[in-house]
């Protein structure tokens, strides 16, 4: 399997690990991502106002990229993911976006939302299959308890995002099951962590952030997942407590048995 792989500024920047056991399980489990060449920040939030378009072209580029290649596009980081996806929904669905994006950017080919968008869970899940992921484990999580943290972007707007129920998501518990952990269903697995209000309001962060550690901890967690690295920053400087929280990817090298050689790399 092939996809095109947009990986996004974070991941080359301070979410370096999510990007490393991203590329190193994949390997493991024989999935091919061929990074874009030239790619640009995919900018970080999706632009409310629907006049707006500068902000949205860096995402057309590499979805015309990836369309161009005859790939799927995969992203790991939940803001690209969010942004990638839902631009790539504008270009489909909006004749006026799609033409006003395309006068700027002058392709060849006009782009009008061809390419599929993954996330790499989506990779695992609906291009693998978790059945057979669980068959590459050499290293079974046995007997750890963990907390799927989704966030808001993964899941939110679900009719635009199409990832999983919004409200009763599932794919991150499969994804620990697959692994050989107990995955652990507390209140608070798909409510905003307060990252995006860090530097206006500390105070409400870090009490967003800690009611998402304690209820994970009350319901017998011994660390968070997570596919965000804003998410990630929040959980970890300004949440209450110690809960320990880990890329996704991380525990799936672990799994694999690919961590501690791509640790060393």
């Amino acid at each position: 399997m092939v996809f095109s792989y947009f990986p996004g500024c974070t991941l080359k920047t301070r979410a370096k690990e999510l990007d490393q056991y991203t590329r190193a399980s994949a390997g493991a489990l024989g999935i091919t991502l061929e990074e874009l060449p030239e790619w640009q920040c995919c900018g970080a939030v999706y632009p409310q106002a629907k006049d707006e378009i500068a902000t949205k072209l860096s995402s057309v580029r590499a979805l015309a990229a990836a369309r161009d290649l005859g790939r799927e596009l995969v992203t790991v980081c939940s803001a690209c993911h969010h942004v990638i996806k839902r631009v790539n929904g504008d270009l489909r669905t909006d004749a006026d976006i799609a033409l006003r994006a395309n006068n700027y950017l002058a392709l060849e080919t006009p782009y009008h939302g061809e390419t599929t968008v993954l996330h790499y869970l989506e990779v695992l899940r609906d291009r693998l299959g978790f059945d057979r992921l669980a068959e590459k484990v050499v290293r079974p999580l046995t007997g750890r308890r963990i907390g799927a943290y989704y966030g808001c972007l993964l899941l939110r707007p679900g009719r635009e995002m199409q990832f999983d129920n919004p409200e009763k998501p599932t794919i991150l518990e499969d994804f620990i099951r697959a692994l050989g952990a107990e995955p652990v269903i507390y209140a608070n697995r798909n409510e905003c962590c307060g990252g995006y209000v860090t530097l206006e309001n500390k105070p409400l962060a870090v009490k967003k952030a800690s009611a998402v550690t304690a209820s994970a901890r009350a319901n017998g967690a011994a660390c968070l997942i997570t596919a965000c690295p804003l998410c990630m920053y929040n959980l970890q400087r300004n949440a209450e407590g110690d809960l320990p929280v880990y890329y996704f990817t991380e525990l799936l090298a672990e799994a694999l048995g690919v961590k501690e050689a791509e640790k060393h790399a």
